[in-house]
């Protein structure tokens, strides 16, 4: 039997007497464009799927938009059948601020909510904080786009839908000898952080740490222009640094106007409209890997894209234009592997929801999801290399690409 299988069942054992089903108010806070939650109808049946997502901080950018996949896949399936009785789903919120200090009592607001499983974050680090709440309280959680090992690492409870740091961090390397001759690297993370530190490693050891110059900014850090700098003086041949869309945002400013003079590679965190803006008619040439490319999927591509141009804060929480990121398809698909698991488990009990979770498959926008026998993992081989084309500030589909 599989060994995240059989860590599931022996939580479920434990938690199952201790463990109510769905109950209570919306604990979460508000969310853009859903201040209360999905709600229903008085005496419907309610199951809750927490929302564990940054909508401040660093990552709030990110995160809104992998809760847009989320609210309109909730808008479009808001019902679910469980042990023969139809459910109204709610989604129930809590911001964790981009912040690993904030994380775990956003996580406890979701648990003392009575939610029956949790999806997200965007952003390892903040899944990482946060894990010990969900496992403590017996709630699965999925793991939308938060890419680093550690998330699912040695625990029951974490899942994960989307590829690792290990493969990420190699097809970026890869690439960035393939396509640019490369044989010197700048990498650039900031100090604590799960993801950029975590991807900077791996991306190192593939492309060998002795051809890498390797830095580091603190927290609070708005004036990047040394690091750019350094990054010229390095004799280097890409720029490598997956840090925030916030923090990118004022890289990219920096390194039009130093003329950085190469390429810059990132990681998922960069495959974002607030990229794309950023770098709009500057002289930069940004490459990005992630999960999806938009067209991929035209029929789902239409749809979501009215369905943001009808609502403003929709429109707003999307950056301000319809489109699609990779996250938000994310989102979308994460909601429809929590659905099946709540039909398999038969029952709104986490408990009961986690013993079956690892066994659940799916067939989503951004592919077949199935999880690994030993983590939870998802089964991922492939990921999207895209290039930002700054005279329309747009993504532009490079290649899909392995290791």
């Amino acid at each position: 039997m599989k060994k995240k299988k059989l860590l599931s069942l022996a939580l479920a054992s434990a938690m199952v007497l201790s463990l109510a089903a769905c109950g209570g108010g919306n604990p979460g806070g508000s969310t853009p464009g859903n201040p209360t939650g999905s709600g229903s109808a008085a005496g419907d049946k309610v199951v809750k799927i927490g929302v564990f997502e940054p909508q401040s901080g660093d990552n709030g950018s990110g995160g809104k938009q992998e809760i847009l996949g989320m609210q309109y896949a909730n808008e479009k399936t808001p019902t679910v059948e469980i042990g023969g009785e139809t459910y109204t789903v709610e989604l129930v919120y809590a911001d964790n601020q981009s912040s690993n200090d904030k994380a775990p009592s956003a996580a406890q607001t979701l648990v003392a909510g009575g939610v029956s499983i949790v999806l997200g974050s965007y952003g390892s680090g903040v899944s990482i904080a946060a894990s010990d709440t969900f496992g403590d309280a017996g709630v699965p959680a999925i793991g939308v786009t938060c890419t680093n090992p550690q998330v699912t690492a040695g625990n029951s409870h974490y899942f994960r839908i989307c590829f690792l740091d290990p493969f990420q961090g190699t097809v970026l390397a890869n690439f960035a000898k393939d396509k640019f001759s490369a044989s010197k690297a700048y990498c650039l993370a900031k100090q604590g952080d799960d993801y950029s530190v975590g991807l900077c490693n791996y991306f190192m050891e593939a492309f060998g740490k002795d051809n890498c110059v390797y830095e580091t900014f603190p927290e609070g850090t708005s004036d990047y222009s040394s690091y750019v700098t350094n990054a010229k003086n390095s004799g280097a041949q890409v720029f490598f640094a997956p840090v925030s869309t916030e923090a990118a945002a004022l890289i990219i400013d920096q390194a039009a106007t130093q003329s950085l003079g190469m390429p810059m590679l990132a990681g998922d965190t960069w495959d974002s409209n607030v990229i794309t803006a950023a770098a709009k008619g500057k002289d930069v040439d940004i490459n990005v890997t992630t999960f999806y490319q938009e067209g991929g999927n035209p029929e789902f591509d239409a749809g979501i894209k009215e369905w943001i141009n009808a609502d403003a804060t929709n429109l707003t929480n999307n950056n301000g234009n319809d489109e699609v990121a990779a996250v938000t398809v994310m989102g979308y698909d994460a909601y429809y592997v929590a659905l099946e698991a709540l039909k398999a488990a038969g029952s709104t009990k986490p408990a009961d929801v986690m013993a079956v979770l690892g066994g659940v498959e799916f067939d989503g926008v951004s592919g077949h999801i199935a999880f690994d026998d030993v983590n939870g993992d998802a089964i991922r081989d492939v990921a999207y290399v895209k290039h930002c084309n700054t005279e329309t500030g747009s993504w532009e589909f490079v290649a899909q690409q392995g290791v």
